[in-house]
């Protein structure tokens, strides 16, 4: 017979009473501990999670008021607010039994048991763990479909470049491939995640987005396959983690070039099997969820260098879309400082203000580093400093004159040049950072630098 995984405490001051339910509930569920000192309870709580804990009423010889398992039924639910206590209580004592039902606990058995009733009274109060649980884990999830529903962003655009984008994203938003989304920093990669979501059978449930850039090697374990009660100092409860919250439906993972080796063999092992084990656990949690990656980085040329595991990335790049930049869709710029003058007039209580034809001509010719979300500031920034109502090129770019936007071009020319210059140095001396440094006489700090700048 297949045991049921469930965690139980029996807490009893006869050994005689624990050893007899210990031999008793080992048959039927995973992990049963027995504790016959109550003071050792809250320690054990704190440490572990239980779906049931057993709690004797009266520990001292000869009491029959049962005011220490008030006590300690009150110390339990002080330490686990979600703690499913079944009492233990002799014959005649179920008038105190009732009380402590109206106190807290879900239910009582009477001593001497019998075994059947006891399993029934498990099972059924097993049920009402799991649904507390059920509902701890709904809640979380309901903040993220609260915090998803309404992205700030529409997908705005015509150019022929971003129609292209949207057009694959329209194809592979009806299946249920995992997709990669590569493209600079503010191009709007998650709004096209969230809009593949939106077109996927997935859409009436949660999409769960995640920041892996700002995760620490410490933090991912446990934000994405969450943990159990004790698993480390500061997990005071069970918590399900971003993959077992997106069960049903989709996961957005954003910079996933950012991954170390580890942790991306790691999440491999998560897409290969569907399952998930917390921390803290062993115990394999099947999730179904769809996968939707984004980077900034060239995923294709880290695998050359060893920095990204192949098997990982063609696992996660079953189709891949491509944002353009800003500077590849200058047709859409109107379009998109019309929305966003709207929105911040109304944010701000502004009056009607409006764009010159020649304004936009100029910001055209702007090489928008910063892509949509540069333009998005931008413009909430001219709102907020401008009372006119025509708004020209210099109350958008204060002090830049479209000579400076040629400099700008200039510059990201020669940093292409340096970048080239330093690959070929670094690839001639065979990754020696040192040597390379010598070279090119400068420090290896100052190489370093570079390195982090350029992304090499």
């Amino acid at each position: 017979m297949e045991k049921q995984h469930a965690r139980i405490l029996v807490i009893d001051d006869d050994y005689d009473v624990l050893k007899s339910a210990l031999v008793l509930l080992k048959r039927y569920y995973s992990q049963v501990e027995i504790e016959q000192v109550p003071d050792n309870v809250i320690r054990k709580i704190r440490k572990e999670s239980y779906d049931i804990i057993l709690l004797d009423m009266n520990f001292q010889r000869g009491k029959r008021d049962g005011e220490e398992g008030f006590y300690w039924l009150k110390q339990i639910l002080k330490s686990d607010p979600h703690a499913v206590v079944i009492l233990i209580t002799a014959f005649g004592d179920t008038d105190l039994a009732v009380r402590a039902i109206k106190a807290g606990a879900v239910d009582f058995v009477l001593k001497p048991w019998k075994n059947q009733k006891l399993l029934a009274t498990i099972n059924s109060s097993l049920q009402l763990s799991h649904s507390r649980k059920e509902v701890q884990k709904l809640k979380l999830t309901q903040q993220h479909l609260i915090h998803g529903s309404n992205p700030a962003n529409p997908i705005i655009g015509r150019s022929t470049a971003f129609r292209d984008c949207i057009s694959i994203a329209e194809k592979v938003g009806k299946t249920d491939a995992d997709v990669l989304i590569m493209g600079e920093n503010g191009t709007g990669k998650e709004l096209i995640a969230r809009e593949i979501h939106n077109l996927s059978r997935r859409r009436d449930n949660v999409f769960i987005p995640v920041d892996l850039g700002s995760l620490s090697e410490n933090l991912f374990e446990s934000e994405l396959f969450g943990h159990v009660k004790g698993a480390f100092t500061d997990a005071r409860e069970d918590k399900p983690g971003r993959f077992e919250l997106a069960d049903g439906g989709t996961i957005f993972l954003d910079e996933i070039g950012n991954l170390s080796p580890g942790l991306q063999s790691k999440l491999l092992t998560v897409l290969q099997k569907k399952t998930i084990i917390r921390v803290g656990s062993s115990e394999e949690i099947p999730v179904d969820f769809r996968l939707i990656s984004a980077t900034n980085q060239p995923l294709y040329e880290m695998v050359k260098r060893f920095e990204f595991r192949e098997d990982l990335l063609y696992r996660i790049n079953m189709v891949e879309v491509h944002v353009p930049p800003l500077r590849e869709r200058t047709e859409d710029i109107p379009l998109l400082m019309e929305y966003y003058l709207e929105h911040y007039m109304r944010k701000y209580s502004k009056p009607a203000l409006r764009i010159s034809p020649k304004t936009y001509e100029k910001l055209r010719k702007y090489d928008w580093p910063g892509n949509i979300r540069e333009l998005q500031h931008m413009v909430e920034r001219t709102v907020i400093l401008n009372d006119r109502k025509l708004l020209t090129y210099q109350d958008f770019m204060p002090g830049k004159g479209v000579q400076g936007n040629l400099q700008q071009k200039e510059t990201s020319r020669l940093d292409d040049m340096e970048r080239q210059h330093i690959l070929k140095i670094i690839d001639k001396n065979k990754g020696n950072i040192t040597r390379a440094a010598r070279d090119l006489g400068i420090s290896r700090t100052a190489l370093h630098r570079r390195i982090r700048k350029y992304g090499l």
